[in-house]
């Protein structure tokens, strides 16, 4: 949970750079903030993907026997 929030934050802070740089015509700079923003949502997303998948419960034949009954 806490790395997903921290790479979060990490990303808007980078699209907020690549947005100012982009304005400010700084074009090198640009590229650095939307490369690092990528990185940070793909870190985010993977950081995240284990809070949302549920977790799964194995299915034995005792709790299949009952299930059929």
């Amino acid at each position: 949970m806490k790395s997903h929030k921290y790479w979060s934050l990490g990303a808007l802070f980078c699209m907020l750079g690549c947005i100012y740089s982009g304005i400010k015509k700084s074009m090198t700079a640009h590229k650095y903030f939307a490369y690092s923003s990528l990185l940070c949502m793909g870190m985010s997303i993977y950081s995240g993907h284990k809070l949302v998948s549920p977790k799964k419960k194995k299915i034995t034949k005792s709790n299949n026997s009952e299930i059929v009954k």
